[in-house]
C-alpha cells in the first residue's frame, strides 16, 4: 500500500491563497480598466456581474507564483500540448455569458509543457485590462508537494549561495576523520570545506553554463528555451 504523506500542490489555489487583489476593487471596476471595444469585434469584454472573484489575478501575483515554483506565463501559441475539450467548453461558455469573445490567452505552466509532452497543472488566461488576468480553465495533475522548496535556490543566487554553503558543509561532515591529515583540528576542517565548496561551485557553474540555465525573475515569462 502506497502511503502519500504530501498532498500535491493545486496551483490555482496557490495562486488564490497568495492574491493580493481586494474584491471590492474588482468587483467596483476600480483598478480595471476594461480595453474599449473594437469596431469589429468584442474581445475579452467581460460583464463585472457575471465575474467570479477566484479568477481574477494581477500580473504582480502571477509573477510571484511563477517565480516560488519555476513556472512559466507565456501565449498560448507557444504551448506545445494539447489542450482539453474541456477548457474549449469553459471558454465558449464564458463567451455566450460574457458576451464577448475570448482571445490573446495566456498559459501557466512548467517550462517543459512548453516543449514536450507532459500534464503538470497547466492553467489557461485571457487579459481583462490593466494588468489583470481572468482564469478561464484548469487541467492536468497538480505539481509535486516539494516543488516550491525544490525550486528555491533557483529564486537568487543568493538563495543558490546558501545552498551550497549548506552542500559544502554536509559533505564536509561526511568525510572520515584523519581522512587527509593525521592531525584533527579546524585548520583541516575548514580545508576540507573549502575544497567541498570549490567542487560543489564548479558542478553548479558548469551545470549552469553548459545548459544556459537562468533565475526564476528572469524566465517566468520567457519564451526562450535556453533559461
Amino acid at each position: 500500500m502506497k502511503l502519500n504523506f504530501f498532498s500535491n500542490t493545486n496551483i490555482k489555489k496557490e495562486l488564490i491563497r497568495t492574491s493580493t487583489t481586494p474584491t471590492e476593487i474588482v468587483f467596483s471596476g476600480n483598478g480595471i480598466a476594461w480595453s474599449e471595444p473594437s469596431t469589429k469585434e468584442k474581445l475579452n469584454q467581460f460583464e463585472i456581474d457575471h465575474l467570479e472573484r477566484d479568477r481574477i489575478f494581477h500580473i504582480d501575483d502571477i509573477r510571484k507564483t511563477c517565480i516560488d515554483f519555476r513556472l512559466r506565463f507565456l501565449d498560448s501559441k507557444y504551448f506545445k500540448n494539447k489542450i482539453p475539450q474541456a477548457a474549449f467548453d469553459e471558454i465558449n461558455r464564458l463567451n455566450a455569458l460574457h458576451n464577448t469573445r475570448l482571445g490573446d490567452y495566456k498559459i501557466m505552466a512548467p517550462s517543459k509543457l512548453f516543449k514536450l509532452e507532459n500534464t503538470d497543472d497547466p492553467l489557461l488566461f485571457a487579459p481583462i485590462g490593466n494588468g489583470y488576468y481572468y482564469l478561464i480553465h484548469k487541467w492536468g495533475n497538480d505539481l509535486h508537494p516539494f516543488r516550491k522548496a525544490m525550486m528555491w535556490p533557483f529564486k537568487s543566487i543568493l538563495n543558490l549561495a546558501v545552498l551550497i554553503l549548506f552542500l559544502s558543509w554536509f559533505a564536509t561532515q561526511l568525510v572520515p576523520v584523519g581522512l587527509f591529515s593525521k592531525a584533527n583540528d579546524w585548520g583541516v576542517y575548514w580545508m576540507t570545506y573549502f575544497f567541498m565548496f570549490k567542487g560543489i561551485s564548479a558542478i553548479v557553474i558548469f551545470y549552469g553554463f553548459a545548459l544556459g540555465k537562468n533565475f526564476n525573475p528572469a524566465i517566468w515569462n520567457s519564451k526562450y528555451n535556453k533559461s
